[in-house]
This record gives structure tokens, sequence and C-alpha cells, in this order.
């Protein structure tokens, strides 16, 4: 098989790259060269934001082309018109936010899709951007020819949104931790490699259409996720477990101040933990145990110093040491 990544340095596009390769595949990164590629992969130097941005794709051929842009949707249609007709398959790794706010829990593909997107759009917000680069891959693919890959929360090692990192590193500090519960709070996230893994399935069985790519619902809870934290660092921390309605009535944001915690019986967590993931599952998808994946990510993420690299258009990920102090001593 002949990919295409477009990216394929950083994260998702880095774990397909890598999948990719491990399956023997002859695999092209297409990227602006500032992070260091997958070894094995042939690379192509370009940025699609710029003129002329593309000319490294004016020429060769490729089964399938996997594209993780999350930005102004003219960027996917402008590189998936390039590449039609050189190219059998576009795969376009989405994210459930395309979804018109909120949907219910156990929402499946055919969920209200948000309003006012557009293949040609410049950037505006990161659902309408996602959902208009659905909308070009399917104008320059058609629907039998591309892949919208609905992903949830991504967590695993090369993660540069924050997530799963944060946890580590605070819960190797050591100490009394503030631990949002419920501790049997459903949780519903993919490892990044599971999800490389469908992806390059899709393209060998020629599947079309959306997919929501996450675990199952309750794959994992918000206890076994943090427990998991605990045991690989190794570090002499204690999980303070802590009613949802205190850590709200300290002002503390769930998603971003305690990454993946989310308050049940809300908007947010059944939009983020409460897909449908049949489809998904029906066509391959399996997803190994949050032990592994934690495991993993704290490996990795020691491997580079403990600091991992940070998205720039992606808010910080955190809770601020004094918040925390004051909650825990209530």
């Amino acid at each position: 098989m002949r990919l295409l990544v477009l990216g394929g340095t950083e994260f998702a596009g880095r774990a397909v790259a890598e999948a990719a390769l491990g399956r023997g595949w002859d695999v092209t990164v297409f990227n602006r060269g500032r992070h260091t590629a997958v070894p094995g992969a042939r690379s192509l130097l370009g940025d699609r934001t710029a003129p002329d941005g593309l000319a490294a794709l004016t020429e060769g051929e490729w089964d399938a082309v996997v594209d993780t842009w999350s930005a102004a949707p003219r960027a996917v249609r402008d590189t998936a018109r390039l590449l039609r007709g050189r190219a059998r398959r576009y795969v376009y790794v989405s994210s459930c936010s395309v979804y018109a706010w909120a949907p219910p829990a156990g929402y499946t593909e055919n969920a209200p899709l948000v309003e006012g997107a557009s293949a040609d759009a410049e950037q505006t917000d990161y659902a309408r951007d996602k959902r208009g680069g659905e909308l070009a891959a399917v104008a320059e693919f058609g629907a039998e020819h591309s892949v919208l890959v609905r992903s949830g929360l991504i967590l695993g090692p090369y993660e540069n949104v924050g997530r799963l990192p944060w946890w580590l590193n605070r819960i190797a500090r050591g100490g009394p931790v503030l631990a949002p519960g419920p501790r049997d709070l459903p949780l519903q996230y993919v490892d990044v490699r599971d999800l490389a893994e469908w992806v390059l399935g899709a393209v060998e069985r020629e599947l079309s259409g959306p997919y929501n790519l996450t675990s199952q619902q309750g794959h994992a809870t918000m206890g076994e996720f943090l427990e998991a934290c605990v045991g690989v660092t190794g570090a002499a921390a204690e999980l303070r477990w802590t009613e949802p309605e205190v850590i709200l009535d300290a002002g503390i944001e769930p998603w971003t101040e305690l990454p993946v915690w989310l308050p049940p019986g809300t908007d947010l967590h059944d939009a983020l933990h409460a897909a449908d993931v049949s489809r998904a599952v029906a066509t391959g998808l399996s997803c190994r145990p949050v032990d592994e994946t934690v495991a993993d990510t704290w490996s990795w993420l020691r491997s580079i110093g403990g600091t991992a690299p940070q998205r720039p258009d992606r808010t910080f990920k955190g809770l601020d040491p004094e918040v925390e102090a004051k909650v825990l001593s209530r």
C-alpha cells in the first residue's frame, strides 16, 4: 500500500505513519518540516497555507491519503482537489465536535451536524472547520471514496494537547491530588495507536462514510484512569476524590483545568463520553486497556525529559497548584 500522510510528524499523523510503516507500507509524509519525520518515511515539504505551498504534491500516486487538518477548510479542499485522480481514498480525521451542540448520550453518525460550515471557508471555529474539512473531502473524492473519522478524546504517546501528560506530571509530583469524582465516572477515549490501526484497516477494507471513533462507553472509569497514573509513576500520591459540586463551586473548569474530566449528567459529559461507536467496532475498532495507554505515554514522556510538546493553537491544560491546595484544604 502507498500511503500519503498530510502532516505525519505529530500525534495522530505520526501514529498513522508509524503504524503503516509497521505493516510494510510505502509511506510519504507532507509537512512544513518543523518536526522530525518518522524514520523510514519519505518526506515532502510544503505549507498548505502558502502560495504554491502544495507544489511538492503535484506528482505521485497513492492508494490512500490521511489528513488531520483542523484549520481553514479550504486547505483540505485545495489538497483533495490536487490529489483527486491520483489517490484512491481520502481519510479525513475529523471530530465528534461536528455534531450540533449538544448531541444526546448514545448519538450515532446520523445525529444533526453543526450548521454554517463550508468547504471553501477560511478558519472560523473548531467545529465548523472540521465539518468544512469533511465537506471538502467528500466534494472532491465522493462519498464512496472518503472516510470521515469523527474522533473523540485522543490519548497516548506523542500527545501535544496536554491532557494525559499533565495528569502524569501532576501525580508524579506526589502528595494529595484533587481527583474529580465520582470514582466510577465512565470515560470514553481512543488511544492514538488504536485510531491509527483502525484508519489503516479502513483503507484496506475500502470503507467509506462517517465513523464515531473512540472507545465504547465506560471503556475505563475516572478511577481506573488516575489509579493507572499513580501506578506507572510510582509516586507517593494520594488521590483525594472530590464531589463534582465542590469542584464546580470552586470555579474550576472541567476538561481544561481538570483534563479529561467532565461532570456526570451534563451535556458536556454526554457529548464527549457517551457516543455510540458500534459502527466503528463492527468494522474492526479494538481499544487497548487504559493501563497500557497510560504506561506507554509515561515512558514516552520520560524519554523526552518530562515536558510534552504543546500545539500553539490549543489552550493550556491543568490546574493551578494554589487552587488545588485551596480546594483540598476545605
